[in-house]
């Protein structure tokens, strides 16, 4: 039978998981229950106040979570905490009790006590708050309800050991926070655009691909990946796209094959067409550097400018705009006119106000511009627009 687990052994556990937490955002989720059960507790919050009287909750018990119909009654409350006042008052970093900043009469007529905390089943409280970053007051607050005992000294201590790493965890949490984002928005913008885009290591193993990427791999039988690496159905080609890959992996000692871009035959359809650039190295998790090569994938089936886009750029009217896409994407305007279920001398009258519009003269001048503008940029929302 396993030793039971100490109270000190529960503290120092609690500490380890809060700066796991701090760098994994889903461990974060129920720190705020595992602080109550360390200290025999019935809640407890994790909360950041900021000067400007704006209160952000981190993490708090179950039976703190307020119910959306009361969540300005609760954000009143929580914007003129009492016992936060009265902490700040006492001093940043120290590590206080109810019974020391609040009377037994002052809670017997307190719209704090009698409104907030008698709805919450809070009488005592242990916390502290401190110092975080740009004017903002962390605050730890541990709770219980009137039927348990007040905290001791031991409590007290205890707290007096958690409380600067949950600062510190907090710090980090934020400088992850700031170096994650850039990483995080890169690659939501990758994901938006319909171009394909990957990161492959050696033998062509796919460390990254955009949502373009991965869509052209699935629904492209002339290409794909195997055992998680990027792969071409014909053997042939094969060897050509893994002589192109090595030959733009930054570290390569090998003879340089010349290749820098490759066509993707595909049955009576145009062929994709793929490109690769040398990557900086990136670190593995053993920080060591790993040879990456960036692969542009395109399949002129796609993209599709946008209409609503072209309608943007260029001044035109819903029709214009649908022609003018239909144009980018290479289509006759015969067939275009066949398409909208117009005369071909509509789509002619069409073409010529798109002219105008674009400032360009003639049919292949508007087709390249179209195909380049920004409404090729980003995928075409759900459906279409």
């Amino acid at each position: 039978m396993p030793p039971a687990v100490t109270a000190e052994g529960r503290l120092s556990d609690l500490i380890d998981h809060l700066y796991d937490a701090a760098v994994e955002d889903r461990l974060w989720t129920g720190l705020a229950s595992r602080i109550a059960e360390v200290f025999d507790s019935s809640s407890a919050v994790v909360k950041m106040h900021g000067d400007d009287g704006c209160v952000l909750l981190l993490e708090t018990t179950d039976n703190l979570v307020i119910s959306a119909p009361e969540q300005a009654w609760a954000d009143h409350w929580h914007r003129n905490d009492l016992w936060v006042e009265r902490s700040v008052a006492v001093g940043l970093s120290q590590v206080i009790t109810s019974e020391e900043i609040v009377s037994r009469e002052e809670q017997s007529y307190s719209a704090y006590y009698q409104e907030w905390l008698r709805r919450l089943d809070i009488h005592h409280m242990l916390g502290a708050t401190f110092p975080v970053a740009d004017g903002q007051i962390g605050v730890l607050g541990i709770h219980r309800p009137l039927t348990a005992n007040q905290y001791t000294e031991d409590d007290r201590r205890k707290a007096t050991l958690l409380l600067p790493h949950i600062q510190r965890a907090l710090r980090l949490r934020r400088r992850l926070s700031g170096v994650a984002l850039p990483h995080t928005t890169a690659l939501g913008i990758l994901d938006q655009i319909d171009q394909g885009v990957l990161v492959v290591g050696r033998l062509g193993r796919i460390v990254y691909a955009n949502a373009t990427a991965e869509r052209i791999l699935r629904d492209n039988r002339e290409i794909g990946t195997l055992n998680g690496c990027l792969a071409l159905h014909h053997p042939a080609l094969g060897m050509r796209l893994a002589a192109l890959i090595r030959d733009n992996l930054v570290d390569t000692q090998n003879k340089s094959s010349g290749l820098t871009a490759l066509s993707i035959p595909r049955t009576d359809r145009l062929p994709l067409t793929l490109a690769a650039v040398p990557l900086c190295p990136g670190r593995s998790r053993l920080n060591e550097q790993q040879p990456l090569a960036l692969i542009f994938l395109r399949d002129p089936d796609s993209p599709a400018p946008i209409p609503d886009q072209l309608r943007d750029l260029f001044g035109l009217t819903r029709s214009e705009a649908a022609i003018a896409a239909d144009l980018g994407c290479g289509l006759t305007l015969a067939r275009i006119a066949k398409t909208h279920g117009i005369a071909l001398s509509t789509a002619r009258s069409h073409l010529k106000q798109i002219l105008a519009k674009t400032g360009t003269r003639r049919q292949a001048e508007v087709v390249a511009l179209i195909a380049r503008s920004a409404a090729t940029i980003l995928q075409p929302p759900p459906g279409g627009t």
